[in-house]
């Protein structure tokens, strides 16, 4: 998976035919980010550098041209989106003579560790809230719905944390069925990275939003269906758009020990941080550390579980090298 050829030669007619019928056969519609920049027609911007500053991530060094080149263009899409979604919506319960709560466009952002997913869901919910309308937005992290830490120890799945079977997914379910029903009030868990765990007195409320990002790990995640038909939902079935993002499986390892080593020499020099004990280590041993935590967790994972679910996204982000997005991938119609 994702990875870079080994040919040396320079490519051929009989590659560029094969390129060619690739690229007809493919789902998607592919634009380098020059492309997909032209897109943005008169999307105005609508953040500065202090903005961005507060919205990135650790280690996620995203810049206002990539804004203006990426995300102006997507959040112009996206109101295509969201406008035929709420007319779909009208037109369907006119059709059926109801008058039922409005239904929030829920936008899914998915991608493996250490690939930006928080800079991207915190981007464009920023962007989408200041569109003309003033749009109420609210994002949810799946990691809320996470199994408490004293539960994944019982059950030994500490070294599972982030694989589906580490989260309350029934809890997740119902979450996003009150939502979708237009329910007022609906409480989220918040999940602390600092102390590494679900806080138990903590809740995030969402009252009846125009929009909901919900970004996680696995969110667009199926599994074996019966073979009696009986219905089971999937995260992604409450989905009304999906973002996948992507990079090298080296690329995002780099990014992952990067980070790791920012955050031993910040946030876990704290006491009270679940990871202190890594700041009381030699780089040296550090770096074993969180090379065996990609490794046998974090790359397992991706390969088993987040990566497979690429080709059920809306829209990909392809990122190289910096963090830079050079690959735009939207769905055909």
């Amino acid at each position: 998976m994702n990875k870079k050829s080994t040919h040396s030669r320079s490519p051929g007619p009989e590659d560029k035919m094969k390129e060619t019928a690739d690229r007809q056969l493919s789902p998607y519609r592919t634009f380098t980010s020059e492309e997909w920049a032209t897109l943005r027609a008169d999307t105005p911007m609508t953040l500065n550098r202090q903005d961005l500053e507060k919205i990135k991530s650790l280690n996620d060094p995203i810049s206002l041209t990539e804004v203006e080149e990426i995300y102006l263009p997507l959040s112009r899409l996206l109101s295509f989106y969201v406008e035929f979604a709420k007319g779909l919506n009208n037109a369907t319960q006119h059709f059926l003579g109801t008058n039922e709560p409005k239904t929030p466009f829920i936008i899914g952002v998915a991608g493996s560790v250490s690939v930006g997913k928080s800079t991207t869901a915190r981007l464009l919910q920023t962007l989408l809230s200041r569109w003309p309308a003033s749009p109420k937005v609210d994002l949810v992290t799946t990691d809320g719905f996470l199994l408490p830490n004293d539960i994944l120890e019982a059950e030994g799945l500490m070294r599972r944390k982030g694989f589906p079977d580490s989260y309350d997914r029934p809890a997740l379910l119902q979450f996003l069925t009150d939502i979708k029903a237009g329910k007022r009030k609906v409480k989220a868990p918040v999940y602390s990275h600092f102390y590494y765990d679900v806080m138990p007195d903590q809740a995030q409320i969402i009252d009846q939003p125009d929009i909901l990002i919900l970004e996680g790990l696995n969110v667009l995640q199926t599994g074996i269906l019966p073979k009696d038909g009986k219905e089971i939902p999937f995260v992604s079935d409450f989905f009304d758009f999906s973002v996948y993002i992507d990079a090298d499986e080296e690329m995002l390892h780099r990014w992952y020990l990067e980070r790791f080593m920012r955050l031993r020499s910040t946030a876990f020099r704290d006491p009270e941080s679940y990871f202190h004990r890594y700041s009381l280590i030699e780089e040296k041993e550090v770096g074993r550390i969180a090379d065996d935590l990609w490794m046998s967790i974090n790359l397992v994972n991706l390969r088993e579980n987040i990566y497979p679910t690429l080709p059920r996204a809306d829209l990909v982000l392809r990122k190289e090298h910096g963090h830079t997005i050079k690959t735009v991938m939207l769905r055909k119609l």
